[in-house]
């Protein structure tokens, strides 16, 4: 039998044992320093859930592999996200609790830029770097009062750029257009229109309509009398797989149909079933990785996150979730250079260079809080129900 001597002294060994190994342990790291935060505002539920969906689950999926890692600097990675439910009121709540209440020292999102510009003031105010989701130029434009507010999706300007240079190499010089209400839709109709005779096109007919509207027989048909020979559809939501099947059902097919980059998810093309043969968009290079020359600088990363998304989730990546992908990682390179000061955080976004993400390679500046342009987009066709790069 050991002496009561022995038996203290082999159990004080197993609580220096046990001990060491916590110390040298991942959760103690994590437990020894303060979190890291990034808030995160989407539109998960309302007509915007496309997006935001996609964009939850990326950045979460992120979070989970950063601690799983030992965090960011040993610190773990505290993802706050909240849902704005498609409405800029709610978004703005939304924003200001992440800064006010949870202390966060960078925001990611909104979704749509109805939401992003509704809250690019809030982030003005409060010295607080945001990098929204959304397309709009208007979020990081003019740059002398945008100081905090940075963008990952390609802006509307660089869509229509792309979208009127392929209709200038197969012969388009006329088109209609039509676009919803809705400050993305806003958005993108400015820029069809002011970009249009500097491009060469004649725009010959300009319809609108809501977002939740339920028939576009009306806008397609007085665009059709016009003999143009191409039609757009700037819009989100429902309405653009509305737009498709009306295209198809009005025997329009002989017209190409262009459709903004907000139809980059192949649930709408889903949706929309046959109907959506021959569409065509300019899409972020995420949605098409696969397509890819090996020698394409992104197809490593896309690929990475593609494989790793699409196994987790069994659905198919999409610009929105890329959008997730790309503010993340903004984000978090951010916190690993200089730690959670907003004022450090926002001069290092500004200063990024070559960053290789999933809309393109990143290039910030003074003057430019987007850092993308038109060559970072591929013009994409639906072809048996999936993307292929259009020729």
């Amino acid at each position: 039998m050991k002496s009561a001597k022995g038996l203290v002294g082999l159990a004080c060994l197993g609580v220096i044992l046990a001990a060491a190994v916590y110390l040298f342990s991942p959760v103690a790291g994590h437990a020894a320093k303060e979190p890291y935060k990034i808030g995160a505002v989407f539109s998960i539920t309302g007509v915007g859930s496309f997006l935001g969906e996609p964009e939850k689950r990326t950045a979460e999926m992120i979070a989970e592999d950063v601690n799983k890692q030992g965090g960011i600097n040993g610190h773990p990675l505290e993802l706050i996200i909240l849902d704005d439910e498609s409405d800029a009121t709610k978004c703005n709540l939304a924003v200001k609790r992440l800064i006010k209440r949870d202390r966060v020292p960078v925001v990611i999102g909104p979704s749509r830029s109805g939401e992003s510009l509704a809250v690019a003031g809030v982030a003005e105010e409060a010295h607080v770097p945001l990098i929204a989701c959304a397309a709009s130029y208007k979020i990081v434009t003019p740059i002398e009062n945008r100081k905090w507010v940075f963008k990952v999706a390609g802006s509307d300007s660089h869509v229509v750029g792309k979208m009127y240079d392929y209709m200038k190499a197969h012969g388009i010089t006329k088109i209609g257009i039509m676009t919803d209400s809705s400050g993305y839709g806003a958005s993108g109709r400015e820029e069809l229109v002011r970009l249009a005779p500097e491009e060469g096109i004649t725009i010959l007919a300009d319809e609108r309509f809501g977002p939740k509207d339920t028939d576009l027989s009306a806008q397609m048909t007085k665009i059709r009398s016009t003999n143009p020979q191409a039609v757009v559809n700037w819009s989100i939501g429902p309405t653009q797989v509305l737009a498709v099947k009306t295209w198809r059902n009005l025997g329009m097919d002989s017209i190409p149909l262009f459709q903004s980059h907000g139809f980059g998810n192949l649930k709408n093309v889903e949706l929309a079933g046959k109907a959506a043969e021959g569409v065509l968009l300019p899409l972020a290079r995420v949605n098409v990785g696969s397509l890819l020359p090996d020698s394409q600088p992104q197809k490593k990363v896309i690929m990475k996150y593609t494989e790793e998304y699409e196994a987790r989730y069994k659905e198919p990546v999409s610009s929105f979730g890329g959008h997730a992908w790309d503010s993340m990682h903004l984000a978090m390179d951010a916190l690993a250079a200089v730690g959670p000061d907003p004022a450090k955080i926002r001069d290092h976004i500004e200063k990024t260079k070559g960053f290789v993400g999933m809309h393109g390679i990143f290039n910030m500046s003074p003057k430019d809080h987007n850092g993308l342009s038109k060559d970072d987009l591929e013009m994409v066709v639906v072809k048996d129900g999936k993307w292929a790069l259009a020729k």
